[in-house]
């Protein structure tokens, strides 16, 4: 099984150093607001991954944290005059509320900044005690020129960033790259008793702090999107090996961008789609098997057309699960010996997941998987009960439990509906056609978009259009 390891540049075996225990860390939110589609793509991602290992019988311990004191939480929550602490409580509600929707198995543990404050402060002492971190006045900030290392993720050299136009000014620091690890308190911000004064750490120290408490000095997996190599995952290797002497991560793995129109998506830019507005759009299998089809250190384009388009191939899996269950539940069966080879299937699954969580080349496999059986089923044969137990399994262990592109339990258990309802659905459905007919398409969008928020989601496909309640 080979990683891509961000800090090597190559990819490497993965050889965990506690078989078959495997410690793994996820950046979390900064709950300031709702999070985007780019947002997402990181969390479902990070939970594949997480998912995969265990498919490959490792046991799992995955570790989130949630940011809730922070530059971008203090100012909204002034700029409404709300309580900070209230605000980041909001949005962290919200926030499962998104992740669940998406389908997103819940970490071990997620820990709160907030409620770590005690080991910030110990992590930081630490660090003064080796002269790597200094006070001024309050401020406590780590001196890079002390961490030879100091680059090594990014591939950034001290002299090239000392002239970097990224680097905040600051009169109170030694050199411009030197970050804070302790802020001195201001009027209207949250505060904490420390050795210093009173104040609030800074964003980098609360991952290293976390981090450590949940899983140890040294974690196997830490992963999180590019933009977070630096300064982020560059200042935490700092910081957590000066203060332990012990390599802090074994391999660093990046999500890619996810962009619109070849430009990444982000909040500052103005560019972006909340994850529960998308949902609003298309179910939580739609969504990630749209980001399971490009690699997930590639960057990725966002647009509704591709979503479309992952609808379609989402329903070609589930159309051939719902037949499967149906079969299953009949319990008419022959005794018909199939062609199909699930193990090579599973193999061959394997085998493409393990080069680096290849997750495209996995859903290929499935869907080479998918053709075949429905073959079969189209056959005049009638098959053996073992036949159909084995597509199930081969379609719940790696559609299912490993990619979240399907969801077994929803074919078993038909929501009840009412008949008029229906009717009221198939109706808008009609309208919606002919608004698309009639190239109104934004009364079509008003449509979807509507029965979205009352959780129908609409599914485009070749046969019609089909729709599942959430």
């Amino acid at each position: 099984m080979l990683i891509y390891n961000t800090l090597d540049r190559k990819k490497e075996e993965f050889v965990p150093p506690n078989p078959p225990h495997v410690s793994m860390y996820v950046c979390g939110p900064t709950v300031y607001d709702l999070f985007h589609i780019g947002n997402a793509r990181s969390f479902v991602m990070g939970d594949m991954i997480r998912r995969y290992l265990i498919f490959r019988g490792y046991k799992v311990k995955y570790v989130m944290n949630l940011t809730d004191v922070d530059d971008k939480i203090i100012k909204r929550a002034n700029e409404l005059g709300v309580d900070a602490k209230e605000y980041a409580e909001k949005y962290i509600k919200e926030f499962f509320k998104d992740i669940d929707g998406l389908k997103i198995k819940r970490a071990d543990a997620y820990p709160r900044a907030t409620q770590h404050i005690g080991d910030m402060v110990e992590l930081i002492s630490e660090l003064e005690k080796k002269e790597i971190a200094y006070n001024v006045n309050g401020d406590v900030f780590y001196d890079v020129s002390k961490f030879k290392d100091y680059g090594k993720l990014s591939g950034k050299r001290i002299d090239d960033l000392e002239s970097g136009a990224r680097i905040e000014i600051n009169e109170n620091k030694h050199n411009p790259l030197d970050f804070a690890l302790w802020k001195k308190a201001k009027e209207g911000e949250p505060e904490w008793e420390s050795p210093w004064g009173k104040g609030r750490p800074g964003w980098h120290i609360e991952c290293s702090a976390m981090s450590m408490k949940e899983l140890g000095q040294t974690i196997d997996i830490h992963a999180g999107g590019s933009d977070l190599i630096f300064p982020h995952h560059e200042n935490e290797i700092a910081q957590s090996e000066a203060a332990t002497c012990k390599d802090f991560v074994k391999y660093w793995v990046h999500f890619g961008f996810l962009n619109i129109r070849d430009e990444k998506m982000s909040k500052s830019l103005g560019n972006f789609f909340t994850a529960r507005d998308i949902l609003k759009k298309f179910s939580a299998e739609t969504v990630r098997l749209f980001f399971s089809q490009t690699h997930y250190a590639a960057p990725l384009n966002f647009s509704e057309e591709l979503l479309q388009s992952a609808s379609k191939a989402s329903e070609k899996i589930i159309t051939l699960a719902k037949k499967i269950n149906e079969k299953l539940k009949s319990e008419n069966y022959g005794d018909e010996e199939s062609s199909v080879n699930f193990e090579k299937y599973f193999a061959d699954f394997t085998s493409a997941v393990d080069d680096d969580f290849n997750f495209p080349k996995g859903v290929a496999v499935i869907f080479d998987f998918v053709r075949e059986v429905n073959r079969e089923m189209q056959t005049d044969k009638e098959f053996k009960v073992e036949f159909y137990q084995s597509a199930k399994e081969f379609l719940v262990k790696t559609a299912e439990e490993v990619l979240g592109i399907l969801d077994w339990k929803e074919l078993e258990t038909p929501a009840v509906t009412d008949s008029k309802e229906d009717e009221l659905i198939r109706l808008l459905i009609d309208l919606r056609a002919n608004a698309k007919k009639e190239k109104n398409y934004a009364l079509a969008d008003e449509i979807r978009n509507r029965l979205g928020e009352m959780g129908i989601v609409l599914q485009d496909t070749k046969d019609g259009v089909t729709y599942t309640r959430k």
